[in-house]
């Protein structure tokens, strides 16, 4: 019994500095955030302001061209770039322009992974490649504030459903032709999208209401929506007789935000509420490669 003894108490550090180590790259495998594996940066040297954009695109690849690094940042922390929920940071990164292309290693998505599934992983992505090559630092705090909750309006949702369901928003099914989460247009064209859910929805008008947006409808779902252009909430003259919006209706005509939502069957309601807050620390113009 003794000789057994002796040898478990022999075994027993060995095994557990094994062990440690063992946990130890396990640990350091689970805490290495993704990170794209191929990534450029350079400063834009269109003078076309007409070329801008930024794309998700299958294969795990990002695209920016002509786009300032803030909308960079908002995309990358999934919130609207034009929200007082983002601050800080110096006047460059509204109005310097960078090309920016990277690729995530083959194999990084699995198949069949959702588009949203996949975004979000990019986005971790791109907060990795933000902090190594703008040395962007962000503090992120709670705060209530004033919101609109988004809740369905007492007549009931008027929300068409989408033709496609969240399955088939993979790069697998790319053949469907429809672009899920994506909205076009804004407060001067309405609302245009084929395949997108009220958080979607609740982020993307965040854009142009003096607070922010919050979903309580607890719908879920994907929905086609398709809306006018609005008024603006900012305060300031009216427009002068004859000024046109961006999709051509008259600007002195155009509905306000509330009712466009009505005719969803939605409704915004004043609230306050604690609203995650970003803040930009740090940030550094990158060098060129």
């Amino acid at each position: 019994m003794s000789h057994y003894l002796d040898f478990a108490k022999r075994l027993l550090p060995a095994t557990a500095g094994a062990a440690a180590i063992t946990m130890g790259i396990a640990q350091s495998q689970v805490a290495r955030p993704p990170a794209f594996e191929v990534a450029s940066v350079r400063a834009s040297k269109t003078e076309d302001f007409r070329r801008i954009g930024m794309q998700f695109l299958p294969g795990g690849r990002f695209v920016t061209t002509n786009l300032p690094v803030l909308f960079v940042i908002a995309t990358a922390y999934n919130v609207p770039f034009q929200s007082p929920r983002l601050s800080g940071g110096p006047d460059w990164i509204r109005s310097d322009r960078f090309d920016i292309e990277a690729t995530a290693e083959k194999g990084a998505f699995p198949a069949g992974a959702t588009a949203k599934n996949r975004e979000d992983k990019m986005r971790l992505m791109l907060q990795a490649l933000l902090a190594e090559r703008f040395k962007l630092t962000i503090r992120r705090e709670m705060k209530e504030q004033p919101v609109y909750a988004m809740v369905v309006a007492k007549s009931g949702s008027k929300l068409q459903k989408a033709k496609v369901e969240e399955k088939d928003c993979s790069d697998d099914s790319a053949g469907v032709g429809i672009s899920c989460h994506t909205f076009l247009g804004g407060q001067g064209r309405g609302l245009h999208a084929r395949a997108v859910d009220m958080a979607d929805l609740a982020l993307y008008v965040s854009n142009w209401t003096e607070r922010p947006v919050v979903d309580q409808t607890g719908i879920e779902g994907l929905f086609e929506i398709e809306t006018k252009g609005w008024a603006t909430l900012r305060p300031g003259p009216a427009p002068p007789p004859g000024a046109k919006a961006e999709d051509g209706s008259d600007l002195a005509s155009l509905p306000s935000i509330f009712t466009v939502f009505a005719d969803m069957g939605l409704k915004l309601e004043p609230q306050r509420a604690p609203v995650e807050m970003f803040v930009i620390e740090h940030v550094e113009k990158p060098s060129e490669n």
